[in-house]
């Protein structure tokens, strides 16, 4: 029986796809898989019978990974799941922007009970005339699942497309409209496009790269668009330049101080998974993630460990090794499983950056003295039996 909590409220029709094998436990500490959205795990203590970390959505700064790594505990997220949701966030908030939408409503709310209004709005209608998005240009930065689905889309409206992403997977690329441009300088971006939107995730090499310097090579008067993490944007350089007007708009999906209520900003309360149909997505992966590695010993969208996928077991055994991404690392595991006479079946060593997996299966049961051996290696996380 495999025991997992939920951090969060987590969409009961993704939950639905455990089996009898999974028990929902109160207790966290029971749990060898949490399933969590935004609740902040950075000072959480983890037991020794977690095992994995299911991020129902795509940011994962709320959880440690590096700590992670180095227990031994594989954290998933949930790419593309919320991806139409979000693309769809975008576009409502260019509409917003580039009409004066939020201004008009708010002229209206003002004047509801003016029995004129009708007649006065026809007079005053013309200090929120817009503009539309047909034959604009539109800068996408990051071409990832919510990024493909802007530019695709942005296409649709009759926009002329630039892409940038100098990492742009080939599944990405198969799925990009082929009337999209594609630049391998982000400066193209800012000096050409009427419209940017930034779909990249928070690292330290992403913090604040919208900031003054990237601002000062922008058209006047563009509309810049945020629905990825505020952090990327330097915003009290945003707000510098909305009051000299370089920057027309900013559109984020995270209230701050910096920007709630100010003028030029148009702010949402992070709506941008905010669906029904992004909730049940993103659970649904979480908890195939989650089943696949519990049940499999598989890592499928993970952040903080490489990708392996050996499929189900049809061997005797199955034993995971999370390890540091050193030399001699395999040698020492065969050297150990040849001295007790454990015949290797099958074996798949992938690694990340400085951490690397084995998964391995065998002809015969791996005895508890084997395990104590391996996990002895230096440089060794943990050994789990999966099987």
């Amino acid at each position: 029986m495999y025991k997992f909590h939920c951090l969060n409220n987590i969409s009961p029709i993704g939950l639905k796809n455990f089996t009898s094998q999974y028990e929902q436990v109160d207790d966290i500490h029971d749990a060898q898989g949490i399933l969590v959205r935004s609740a902040s795990m950075q000072d959480m203590d983890f037991s020794d019978n977690l095992l994995a970390i299911a991020r129902a959505g795509a940011g994962v700064n709320n959880i440690p990974l590096a700590r992670c790594a180095e227990k031994g505990i594989v954290v998933f997220n949930t790419p593309g799941a919320n991806a139409n949701g979000v693309k769809e966030l975008v576009f409502a908030g260019m509409l917003l922007a580039s009409r004066d939408i939020v201004e008009g409503v708010d002229w209206v709310r003002a004047n509801w009970n003016n029995p004129d209004i009708a007649k006065t709005a026809e007079k005053e209608k013309k200090q929120f005339a817009g503009t539309e998005l047909e034959g604009k240009k539109i800068g996408i930065i990051g071409l990832g699942a919510i990024g493909v689905r802007v530019a695709n889309t942005a296409v649709n409206f009759g926009m002329d497309v630039y892409g940038y992403d100098p990492y742009v997977s080939v599944d990405s690329a198969w799925h990009l409209s082929r009337k999209i441009t594609h630049v391998i300088r982000i400066e193209d971006i800012f000096s050409e496009c009427d419209f940017i939107t930034i779909h990249v995730p928070l690292l330290d090499s992403t913090r604040k790269m919208i900031n003054a310097d990237a601002i000062r090579q922008m058209k006047k008067g563009v509309i810049l668009i945020n629905m990825a993490r505020d952090l990327l944007v330097d915003e009290e350089a945003v707000i510098e330049a909305i009051d000299e007007g370089k920057i027309r708009r900013y559109v984020s999906d995270f209230p701050n101080p910096t920007v709630a209520g100010k003028r030029g900003c148009i702010t949402t309360p992070h709506l941008g998974a905010s669906t029904e149909e992004s909730e049940v997505n993103c659970a649904k992966m979480a908890v195939k993630e989650l089943r696949d590695y519990l049940e499999n010993g598989n890592i499928t969208n993970s952040v903080n460990y490489p990708r392996c996928d050996m499929g189900v077991c049809q061997a005797v055994s199955r034993i995971g090794i999370f390890h540091k991404n050193q030399a001699n690392m395999i040698t020492n595991f065969t050297r150990i499983m040849g001295a007790e006479a454990v015949n290797i079946a099958e074996m798949s060593n992938k690694s990340r950056g400085e951490v690397a997996y084995t998964l391995i299966d065998t002809d015969n049961k791996v005895s508890s003295a084997v395990i104590r051996q391996l996990g002895n290696v230096d440089g060794v996380y943990r050994v789990r039996i999966v099987k």
